[in-house]
């Protein structure tokens, strides 16, 4: 974890009205890590953020949420994961829009297990309650950490099936870490923060709000291997997850019901655009085999080795000798997209510098 004098400022630069992530990234890209553009005076930010947004960097507001934030951290089981942590899930590097920070309450070491978001409706038959639940067991059991929402319904029986088995379950909220929604849950997500863990890119106090879930949807996905949805109507809000599922590259899967249900159409379309269809959880582990084969569910309680990190191996990619983005792809086998977030997170380590005309070169 940073110290807190850097993750002070990865707060003050997250918690500014205003100051959205894009121009974050441009600020971090122009003057690297947020100490650093914290020094600089304000009128070169006002060249990258509007003036007045960049004005309330130095509020009293802000510095309050500082402080909120880094009090709340002290606390047992508490965390705050920067995007230049080692901490920090692989798998988000991958996804267009990471968030740059992440409050996090439980066990850190599952942010970067192999895991399978299950979704689904929030008013959920008995039937589809159970079969999400017995499902998120076996995977469960299988070593896969279970991911969802904490909605009621099929999220919630997907959390407590994942809690019985040795992958566990992350919750990933659509609030601040501090409120639980919806209140009925808030058993099911003491006990989440105890065995699992709670997660939130929102920060603390921020209350339910429409346009908060579908951001929360894209990071369900972003830290899996793969979606398996579970009843959903034609509208629902997992089909999001599903879609940002599809487009961030994992796996799709779904199960059917009947075909007089409104909450099968949505599982039938998913099926009917190419989501592989599950009768048992054989059909998924037989699709994520893979982390089967690497020996990856037997680590599913211990971070990753520094020496088998995916900067460790970029690194090695690089060598010493300036390169761009387009060569480091075709040694790594990676997409522009996974190979510039990870630049960016080796940038911020001060692993590697930024050279004109696009090029970059590895410091240590």
């Amino acid at each position: 974890m940073t110290p807190d004098s850097g993750l002070a400022s990865w707060l003050r630069l997250t918690l500014t009205p205003g100051l959205g992530a894009a121009s974050i990234r441009e600020l971090l890209k122009q003057f690297g890590l947020p100490e650093n553009v914290l020094a600089r005076p304000r009128r070169e930010l006002a060249q990258i953020a509007p003036r007045a947004t960049v004005s309330a960097i130095d509020s009293e507001e802000v510095s309050r949420g500082v402080a909120a934030a880094l009090e709340w951290a002290q606390k047992p089981g508490h965390a705050l994961v920067t995007l230049a942590d080692r901490d920090y899930p692989k798998l988000l590097l991958e996804i267009p829009d990471p968030p740059l920070l992440l409050y996090a309450s439980g066990r850190l070491e599952l942010l970067n297990c192999p895991s399978l978001a299950i979704v689904g409706s929030r008013n959920a038959t008995a039937q589809g309650e159970r079969n999400a639940e017995s499902f998120a067991r076996a995977f469960s059991e299988n070593g896969l950490c279970i991911v969802s929402g904490l909605a009621l319904g099929i999220d919630a029986a997907a959390h407590r099936g994942g809690l019985v088995g040795a992958g566990s379950t992350i919750a990933v909220l659509g609030t601040g870490i501090d409120i639980v929604y919806p209140a009925r849950n808030a058993e099911l997500a003491g006990e989440i923060a105890r065995a699992g863990l709670l997660l939130s890119e929102f920060p603390l106090g921020s209350k339910a709000s429409p346009h908060n879930f579908p951001r929360r949807n894209r990071l369900i996905s972003g830290l899996t291997l793969g979606c398996l949805v579970v009843e959903a109507a034609p509208a629902s809000g997992s089909l999001i997850t599903a879609r940002a599922a599809a487009e961030q590259g994992r796996d799709v899967f779904a199960v059917p019901g009947s075909i007089h249900s409104p909450l099968s159409k949505g599982c039938h379309a998913l099926i009917k655009s190419g989501a592989k269809l599950v009768e048992s959880a054989e059909d998924v582990l037989a699709e994520l085999s893979a982390f089967r084969r690497t020996g990856y569910a037997s680590t599913a309680h211990s971070p990753p080795s520094a020496g088998a990190s995916e900067d460790e191996a970029l690194l090695m990619h690089m060598g010493f000798d300036p390169v761009d983005v387009d060569s480091l792809c075709s040694r790594a086998g990676l997409s522009p997209e996974q190979v510039s977030s990870e630049l960016l997170r080796l940038e911020l380590a001060g692993r590697i510098a930024a050279l004109p005309g696009g090029l970059y070169q590895r410091l240590n």
